[in-house]
């Protein structure tokens, strides 16, 4: 949750009591979360926020898209204003829309859509009044900063077609995004922020690192994408210090979450989402400009299949998911170890393998680059089971639904000498 204006008590992650097996675990998903009634400040719509990279097979999530937006036939509006090629975006957005059973259409609102002059389109009133009319939107991926240079006017107001998709939204209908259409889903999004360890050696930089995002999913959320792939839990915490922000969740490729109210989430697609929790995190000494050094921080992993409720915390394991296992009863006897956290998957990597073990920490380590000179600042990652660490194994997959698992980070000197090239022999 955020704080200031807008912020609200974050309760601690709630237990989860599952006895049975998978059956119990189908009927507690069956069960749901229980519905929100609308209200006047909440949108009746869905939104489907995709991690990036979604395949033209993955059903699931495209079916869903158009499913929210009204189901076989509905209008769909694929705005392709991130992308450096918006016709070729948006034509193939359109193509894959129809081949799910939708009737899109695209809009030509891009900064960088030749032949259109982009600040008259958003705000046409004809335009306006089609995109308010169909069942969803559909943002592409790109640079998110495209997005709101095309939507909001110069003095931050919205523009004729944005209005037009809140008042969607408000109506009941879906607003999806990918990628960087994932990114403005926050009131607060990335920018153009630096390399991970530059972000954490120095925190943000002001007027480059985070910039205002359209907010769909309220104020108190932060959203990043191509989450698990590129390791980019560890460059979501100082953003959120920085910004006020205390929840975030970050979508992995070929993944998405459905976010209904505001607050019902559910995942889909090939792997999840992480959720940060800040909640009960505590910084270290120094300040802006300074190393982060930070304890706390509650890791849950929602896999494909879960749901969670952002107001209480529930944490509901998908069908998939047998009971509840407690630690110490499995897998690995050995210490667990990342000598590359940010790396693809490792941050998840580590966590299933702590939750499938005989040990009570893992350790994960992010150095600098060893071809330069003198020590190079990196971090330790320690990733510990907490009174709360819960998982659920996939029978079928060994996949994993993870709750709170603690995270503390301090920086770390890492002083690597390469041995020096051997002079080539004149041949």
């Amino acid at each position: 949750m955020r704080s200031g204006k807008h912020s609200r008590v974050t309760r601690p992650l709630a237990a989860v009591a599952l006895v049975g097996g998978a059956l119990l675990a189908a009927l507690a998903h069956a069960a749901a979360l229980p519905e929100i009634p609308a209200g006047a400040g909440v949108p009746a719509g869905a939104l489907v926020i995709i991690g990036g990279a979604l395949r033209p097979d993955n059903a699931a999530v495209w079916r869903r898209v158009v499913a929210l937006a009204g189901g076989p036939g509905a209008r769909i509006a694929v705005l392709p204003a991130a992308a450096g090629n918006p016709a070729l975006a948006g034509a193939t957005t359109a193509a894959l829309l129809k081949r799910y059973g939708a009737t899109p259409f695209v809009v030509p609102l891009a900064p960088r859509l030749d032949g259109s002059d982009y600040r008259k389109v958003a705000d046409d009133a004809a335009v306006a009044r089609q995109v308010r009319a169909a069942g969803g939107v559909y943002f592409v991926g790109g640079e998110q900063l495209r997005i709101t240079q095309a939507l909001l006017r110069d003095d931050g107001s919205r523009s004729a077609v944005l209005q037009a998709i809140w008042d969607l939204y408000r109506r009941g209908g879906v607003v999806a995004g990918t990628s960087a259409g994932a990114a403005i889903m926050s009131s607060t999004m990335f920018a153009d922020p630096p390399a991970t360890l530059a972000l954490l050696r120095q925190g943000l930089e002001p007027g480059r690192t985070v910039a205002p995002g359209l907010g769909f999913i309220g104020n108190d959320v932060f959203i990043d994408q191509h989450f698990l792939v590129r390791g980019r839990f560890a460059r979501m915490i100082p953003a959120m210090l920085g910004t006020g922000y205390r929840t975030g969740i970050g979508i992995d490729e070929d993944s998405a979450i459905v976010v209904r109210r505001q607050r019902h989430v559910e995942v889909l697609g090939y792997k999840g989402a992480l959720l940060v929790d800040l909640a009960q995190a505590h910084t270290g000494p120094g300040g802006a400009g300074q190393p982060l050094s930070i304890t706390d921080v509650a890791l849950s992993y929602l896999d494909h299949g879960d749901r969670y409720d952002l107001a209480t915390g529930r944490h509901v394991p998908g069908p998939d998911k047998g009971a509840a296992q407690a630690p110490d009863t499995a897998g690995h006897r050995s210490p667990v170890y990342s000598n590359d956290i940010l790396g693809n998957n490792a941050v998840l990597d580590v966590m299933e393998k702590l939750v499938d073990s005989d040990q009570r920490e893992a350790i994960g380590i992010a150095s600098g680059d060893p071809r330069l000179p003198g020590p190079q600042p990196g971090f330790a990652f320690r990733f510990r089971r907490s009174a709360g660490t819960m998982a659920w194994p996939s029978g079928a997959t060994r996949a994993w639904s993870i709750r709170d698992v603690r995270l503390d980070i301090a920086p770390a000197v890492s002083s690597v000498v390469l041995p020096a090239a051997e002079p080539e022999r004149a041949r």
